[in-house]
């Protein structure tokens, strides 16, 4: 309150300046330019006055917005507070807020680390020094160590001077580095514990104020508060993952307990109505997903679901040995490997192919589906050896001619779906029976082979002696050596007459299937298959209808064709030339004609038989041919042969 009469205008004055906001050196100017005019000293005094009174304003104003400003901050801290979602980004706004409020060069916050017994930098503002931000304070040790060690707000107006603190050259070292001299220290407690230390500092030198002090520990408070709350946040979310991750295992077991179930009840339903292997893959694929292949004992497929790609046939071998020795599925990469196997029997392999995770329980169904595969084997190999029995029994009566006209005979082919009125092709197939396995592997293609196509199988030593409905021997003779060769991964040669009408023509059929293929052998034709009618004449001289006919229309019918149609003399040429010995000169001189005549017609015949004619083999059945002409009566004759 300014005491006596004050000049208006001095008031005014001063009144302008304060609505300004102008510094306090300013406040000097009205009292120099009084004094500069000559002032009365009565007026000077006004002016002094007015002067002080001003300042004293000026004071308590800047009071009043500073303490706006920080009340401002703490209700921005509690906000950012209220709506936490990020920690480290909260932790930084105190920093931040801290160092503008106490006009500070740099702020930063340090943690207790309870494993390590000392604090370490959390959050840095203002800061320039590497070594500063990395800095570590042992308990006790420098001004923020001492802080945390006994909870007490601690200040230094020139720290690296005070001895008031224990020194560590690494902490005076990083001090330096950051070029700090003032320093001010709050502890930022929870409950009775101090969790770390928020810090002000200047890089000059200047005490701290009670009321600075009490707005940083305001702020460290907020800062403890913020730290408690992330970590409640932490747990709670820790424990609701926790639940969560229960749940879904709770859900996944639950999952894979009702598919091992559906799986249980699919597959048993298959072994009930008497499904394949290829049935139980497609369960399996079904339920889990991927492609799967199966099997058998020697790596062959026997059923594939899905595309599983080539497969490694070393790493399947090793994992199913693996996967018998263990008893449980293997997994080698992309492939769950499990071994079908009867006791110490290995009768296969089922290879799964999937990018995703097999757990514990979906591996069990694939091993359950490893055992229901043995156990269809192991009735389908029962039913086929019984049911080739029958078979074999059968078709030794028919291939002994053994009362081949009952009633009996053909009401046993009708319960085996056979046929014997129908046209069959009887075929004899040879292999080398090495190994027990093979024989065995012979016997169960057979039997499926006719079973499947309702016929009739044997086995006599070497040979695996088929009865098949059909028409074309040769056709039926080279598919057997085919599919049994692929079967059993060794040549298979196959021998085929017919088509044979009645039980009464199977025996000669079969002897002359036999012939054939033991004529294939000798023309060394291992592992292929025909007809008599494909042998030229060796199937002329092992057939048993001896078709000369049919031998000359396939060894020179063209060439007789020609000679009847155009009158030519071909065959008589042809005659003459292998009667020479092939020669040109000496057929041309015996048929009184010019050599490059006798080459005319060569080519001639060499166009209608094809190339190759002259080979020896060719030429062999070529001269049978023209002899066996020659003995053929003309038409309207008796024939002699």
């Amino acid at each position: 309150m300014i005491k006596g009469t004050m000049n208006p205008m001095s008031c005014t004055v001063f009144l302008d300046l304060l609505a300004r906001e102008a510094p306090p050196v300013e406040f000097e100017a009205p009292l120099v330019e009084a004094r500069a005019a000559g002032a009365a000293p009565e007026t000077l005094a006004e002016l002094d006055q007015a002067k002080l009174a001003a300042l004293r304003v000026r004071a308590l104003l800047e009071h009043r917005a500073r303490r706006e400003a920080e009340l401002s901050a703490l209700f921005e801290t509690a906000g950012d507070l209220a709506g936490l979602r990020d920690v480290g980004a909260v932790l930084e706004a105190i920093v931040r807020r801290a160092r503008r409020l106490l006009h500070a060069d740099i702020s930063y916050m340090t943690l207790h680390d309870a494993d390590r017994g000392d604090t370490y930098m959390r959050v840095t503002d203002g800061s320039v020094s590497a070594a500063f931000r990395a800095l570590r304070l042992p308990m006790g040790a420098g001004l923020g160590g001492l802080v945390a060690q006994t909870g007490t707000p601690y200040a230094s107006a020139d720290y690296v001077s005070d001895e008031r603190f224990r020194h560590r050259t690494h902490i005076d070292t990083a001090v330096k580095e950051e070029a700090l001299v003032a320093i001010l220290g709050v502890p930022m407690r929870l409950g009775a514990q101090i969790i770390g230390v928020l810090f002000a500092a200047n890089r000059s030198a200047r005490p701290f104020a009670q009321e600075e002090v009490t707005l940083l520990a305001s702020l460290a408070a907020h800062a403890a508060v913020a730290l408690d709350n992330a970590r409640l946040l932490e747990e709670t979310r820790t424990a609701l993952g926790e639940l969560s991750s229960a749940n879904r295992l709770l859900q996944a077991h639950s999952a894979s307990v009702e598919r091992a179930a559906q799986a249980h009840d699919r597959m048993t339903g298959l072994v009930v109505r008497g499904g394949g292997v290829e049935d139980v893959a497609a369960v399996v694929t079904d339920i889990l997903g991927g492609a799967i292949v199966v099997l058998d004992a020697d790596g062959r497929r026997l059923a594939a679901v899905g595309s599983a790609g080539d497969l490694e046939e070393t790493e399947v071998a090793a994992a199913a040995a693996a996967s018998r020795r263990l008893g449980r599925t293997v997994q080698r990469g992309e492939l769950w490997v499990a071994s079908v196997a009867s006791g110490t029997e290995n009768l296969g392999t089922l290879v799964l192919r999937t990018p995703d995770e097999v757990s514990g329980a979906d591996q069990r169904i694939l091993e359950r589906a490893a055992l229901v595969t043995a156990l269809l084997m192991l009735f389908r190999r029962t039913a086929a050896a019984a049911e080739g029995r029958v078979r074999g029994e059968l078709l030794d009566d028919l291939l002994t001619g053994r009362a081949v006209h009952s009633d009996a005979l053909h009401g046993r082919a009708r319960l085996l779906g056979v046929d014997l009125d129908a046209p069959h092709i009887l075929v004899v197939a040879r292999h080398r029976a090495e190994e027990p396995v093979s024989a065995r592997r012979t016997a169960f293609w057979a039997a499926s082979d006719a079973a499947s196509r309702h016929g009739l199988v044997a086995a006599r030593g070497e040979e695996t002696i088929l009865l098949l409905p059909g028409v074309d021997p040769a056709a039926v003779a080279r598919r057997v050596a085919k599919e049994l060769g692929a079967s059993l991964g060794t040549p298979v040669t196959a021998g085929a007459a017919g088509p044979v009408h009645g039980p009464a023509a199977v025996a000669d059929a079969y002897r002359e299937a036999r012939r054939c293929a033991e004529a294939l052998l000798a023309l060394g034709r291992e592992g292929e298959g025909a007809g008599s009618d494909e042998l030229g004449f060796v199937g002329l001289l092992i057939g048993r209808d001896r078709d000369v006919g049919g031998f000359l229309d396939g060894a020179i019918g063209p060439v007789l064709t020609y000679d009847r149609r155009r009158g030519t003399a071909l065959v008589q040429t042809l005659e003459t030339y292998f009667g020479t010995g092939s020669s040109l000169s000496r057929t041309a001189e015996r048929l009184h004609i010019h050599v490059n005549t006798v080459t005319q017609r060569l080519d001639r015949v060499g166009r209608l038989l094809g190339d190759g004619w002259q080979s020896p083999e060719r030429a062999l059945e070529i001269q049978l041919a023209l002899r066996l002409n020659r003995l053929r009566p003309p038409e309207g004759h008796d024939r002699v042969l």
